[in-house]
């Protein structure tokens, strides 16, 4: 999904965009950083954008990431309700009577209750738990900025001293930020400290700090300069949800075994704004969680958001455009592209669950 964004817009950029509208050919990296990367990756690119003379790429980078969001949660709530009524997914508690869901309700599961008792363990001690929960993501953020200080100082002294190619320097914080949350939680579970942690609480930060970010970052949209590229604007906005569907509906059921709709929705919708949309749009599909599309989305994060998606080539994808040219980059993107779509049917496209081992085999 993330990589063809890039062969998708760097074949617009060169057949159309650059050649038809005068536009820089970094306008290609557009979708992956405006869809994929969402209003956080482009309002904090945009220093990278003015020093590479792409100023109105910012612009058009927050036009598009608005796009995204909307688009992804209207159409993403389009497509379940369409796989719903050809039965690809089941909704929970479609049939269930009011005082049925009533009675469900009022029997809090064990999980919850837990998660009940760490959002109130605190009450009567010095510290709320508010506070607690804002200090440790302050500590993922400082730990993911020493982090990221440490490697541009690393690219100032070594590579980048004598005017060379700089690419950690155009590194957002949040992709770094999320490693350092991983130590966090490391060092939580190794001195056996998880019952301090309320994920619902977590969430809600989370949650909280996601909605003063996109009203933020839509604060500073020139509407003019949309205006001046609307076409152009356009054409990108088309081409990303057109590839977005066609991940969906065509690739997704030949490299997902089980829950193919569930998973895949949530990356659409990941792939079309940001990942709470994928979030959202997950629990539309399946609020109680059985095909367990929430787990994979997250432990598929570790490894995807540090590189695309905000992450360390969605910084250079810009200033390796710039160095090496839009035709470099986007060989280089098209042949991950296909060998993770042939790595996808080949070896995930051919396994099935063996529920008697609890494991995946080979059809």
């Amino acid at each position: 999904m993330a990589w063809g964004q890039y062969v998708v817009g760097l074949t617009l950029a060169l057949l159309i965009l650059a050649p038809l509208f005068n536009m820089n050919p970094m306008a290609g990296a557009l979708i992956e950083i405006g869809f994929e990367g969402g209003h956080g990756t482009a309002a904090g690119m945009a220093d990278t954008f003015s020093d590479l003379g792409f100023e109105e790429g910012a612009d058009l980078a927050l036009g598009l990431a608005t796009v995204g969001i909307v688009s992804g949660v209207l159409i993403g709530t389009l497509m379940i309700n369409i796989a719903a009524r050809r039965n690809i997914i089941t909704p929970s508690n479609e049939n269930d009577e009011p005082d049925d869901m009533i009675r469900e309700d009022s029997r809090p599961s064990t999980e919850e209750f837990s998660e009940f008792k760490k959002d109130l363990m605190h009450e009567a001690g010095t510290t709320d738990p508010l506070s607690l929960h804002i200090g440790l993501v302050g500590i993922a953020i400082l730990i993911g900025w020493l982090l990221l200080s440490g490697l541009q100082w690393v690219e100032q002294a070594t590579w980048a001293s004598n005017g060379g190619l700089e690419i950690l320097a155009h590194v957002p914080l949040f992709p770094i930020a999320m490693i350092g949350g991983v130590i966090v939680q490391l060092v939580i579970t190794r001195f056996g400290l998880e019952h301090h942690v309320s994920t619902r609480t977590m969430a809600r930060i989370a949650g909280t700090a996601l909605d003063f970010t996109i009203v933020a970052a839509l604060a500073t949209l020139s509407l003019t300069t949309l205006g001046e590229y609307f076409l152009p604007f356009l054409l990108l906005a088309v081409a990303g949800i057109a590839w977005g569907l066609f991940v969906l509906i065509v690739i997704a059921p030949r490299v997902i075994p089980e829950g193919w709709f569930e998973r895949g929705i949530g990356d659409f919708g990941q792939s079309m704004g940001v990942t709470v949309t994928g979030l959202l749009l997950m629990r539309m599909a399946d609020p109680s969680n059985k095909s367990g599309a929430l787990e994979s989305f997250g432990y598929k994060q570790l490894m995807f958001e540090p590189v695309v998606g905000g992450g360390l080539f969605t910084a250079a994808a810009l200033p390796l455009i710039g160095e090496f040219g839009a035709l470099a980059i986007l060989g280089f993107s098209a042949i991950l592209t296909v060998g993770w779509l042939v790595f996808g049917l080949l070896y995930f496209g051919r396994m099935v669950p063996d529920r008697g081992r609890g494991r995946w085999q080979k059809k």
